[in-house]
């Protein structure tokens, strides 16, 4: 008898060759096939059943859609970033799929599981191992030749087998998930790192024109102050602006610093492109028409990659139960032997001898079963945390969408806003520029006018940059929008969707 702790073992041996153990071996036979029959009628009753995920979504958004002007094309959910029409940015998207390091890293680890999963039943299977060597008896008088095959094929019963399975498919969706997630986040990343480059160009040329008009404004002022016209405080409040342009103007350089060499470390190189790094007023922002659509199925949900991953917690929570389950049966192990084995020094009569063995072999739990059923209650509850948890993604990635729906809507509005009060400002300074033509007013009364005009103009392109980024937030929320899978050349399309992921 072992000790606590242990699990006592059994092995039924069965030796046809001996005829005068016979009667023996028989019953040992007929011993083993009650002992094998039984096992595999309770093996039947064990399978764990799979587990059932809630993952409805609204039908309907709460949030109103950005809806498309009449007869404008409707918005490619594949390839979201391409309703924009600039081709400079397909270029990158593309060039980040197909050098980004993060998502090589992520469709190798998904390899690694594919293969780990082909092999997850090799424990299962029957091993053949053959070997030999010497032996001395305890007199220390003959030695021997032993040379033996050993069979041992553990049946995998009570769900052991197909718990191991069910580990290995839930590591694959896992890697497979976030090979997805690493996709999102990339194609989000170089969409973003784009916008701020082009925002910051259109901010730093409306910026150094709004120097030049501080700078013309201060000599005015100046000019003015020398014939008694104006006064110091003036002259000095004009300068505390210029210099407050400055600021800005080297914060701005910094933050498009960070994001061309961001975007480049995106794309796998080590410098930016020269033009990443200037100004540039004609820098194409999308328009509202650009990112408007005709409508966003819920079903877009099923793609997130963390409901995908939630569901592959599932899968590995509901296979550590079955483990843990037919851990509190018997395990059974059907083995077999050949020796053979040769007296090398021949002192003794007996030169040689056969013996070969067959039988299963009963791993039972008796002195640690409570721990075993410790291990099983845990493992269940495990598993409900992991149905919740993935409940949870799915309301989380239903309220991302509807915030980010918020977030559009909004941008719309301030857009609208600010180019109606755009027109205001041009109108104003059409009118200053008139009377300036006429003479009656000076270049220094139109130089306020013309620098609101061009705040106006700096607060709109801002406004399209947030707009643009919370269409990214939108498509990011949606699961990224499908795209290619990682065995397909990189195209800037389609992803495969979680397989059942909100079933």
């Amino acid at each position: 008898m072992q000790g606590l702790g242990h699990v006592p073992r059994f092995f039924l041996a069965h030796r046809p060759f001996r005829p005068t153990v016979k009667t023996t071996a028989d019953a040992t036979h007929r011993l083993s096939c009650l002992c094998l029959a039984a096992v595999l009628a309770l093996a039947g009753c064990s399978s764990p059943a799979p587990a059932q995920l809630d993952g409805t979504v609204p039908q309907t958004w709460t949030q109103s859609l950005p809806v498309a002007a009449p007869g404008a094309a409707t918005a490619d959910l594949r390839g979201w970033w391409k309703a924009w029409g600039d081709e400079a940015l397909d270029r990158l998207v593309d060039e980040a799929l197909a050098a980004n390091l993060d998502l090589a890293q992520a469709q190798s680890r998904l390899r690694q599981q594919r293969l780990l999963a082909g092999t997850a039943d090799a424990a299962y299977r029957p091993v053949l191992t053959a070997g030999a060597r010497t032996l001395q008896d305890i007199a220390a008088i003959d030695s021997y030749f032993h040379a033996s095959i050993d069979v041992a094929w553990d049946l995998g019963l009570f769900g052991a087998r197909e718990a191991g399975l069910r580990s290995a498919a839930a590591g694959v969706l896992d890697a497979g998930g976030r090979l997805q997630a690493a996709r999102v986040a990339l194609v989000a990343d170089v969409v973003h790192r784009y916008l701020d480059i082009r925002m910051a160009q259109r901010q730093r040329a409306l910026l150094d024109e709004q120097a030049r008009l501080d700078t013309r404004a201060v000599q005015l002022a100046e000019v003015r102050r020398e014939q008694r016209l104006g006064s110091l405080e003036a002259v000095q409040q004009l300068r505390l602006q210029s210099s407050q342009i400055a600021a800005q103007q080297a914060a701005l350089r910094e933050a498009q610093a960070r994001a061309a060499h961001g975007l480049a470390a995106l794309l796998g190189r080590t410098r930016p492109d020269s033009e990443w790094l200037q100004a540039d007023a004609g820098a194409a922002l999308p328009g509202p028409d650009a990112l408007a659509v005709a409508a966003l199925p819920a079903d877009l949900l099923r793609t997130r990659p963390d409901i995908q991953i939630a569901e592959a917690g599932v899968e590995r929570a509901a296979a550590d139960l079955g483990m843990a389950r037919s851990a509190l049966y018997p395990r059974f192990v059907i083995g077999g032997s050949l020796l053979y084995s040769y007296n090398i020094t021949q002192n003794l009569r007996t030169t040689q001898d056969n013996a070969p063995t067959f039988g299963p072999q009963i791993d039972i739990p008796l002195f640690d079963w409570s721990r075993r059923r410790s291990q099983a209650d845990a493992s269940e509850l495990a598993l409900q945390a992991s149905v919740q948890a993935y409940r949870q993604s799915v309301l989380d990635s239903v309220a991302e969408v509807e915030s980010a729906l918020a977030a559009l809507s909004a941008q719309r509005e301030r857009i609208a806003a600010l180019q109606a009060s755009q027109q205001l400002l041009q109108q104003r300074e059409q009118a200053q520029a008139r009377r300036l033509q006429l003479g009656l007013d000076s270049e220094f009364g139109g130089l306020a006018g013309r620098r609101a005009a061009l705040q106006a103009r700096s607060e709109q392109t801002t406004a399209l940059a947030a707009h643009a980024l919370a269409y990214v937030a939108l498509y990011k929320a949606l699961g990224g929008a499908p795209l290619p899978p990682e065995d397909a050349p990189p195209q800037g399309g389609d992803v495969p969707a979680a397989q059942g992921a909100a079933s």
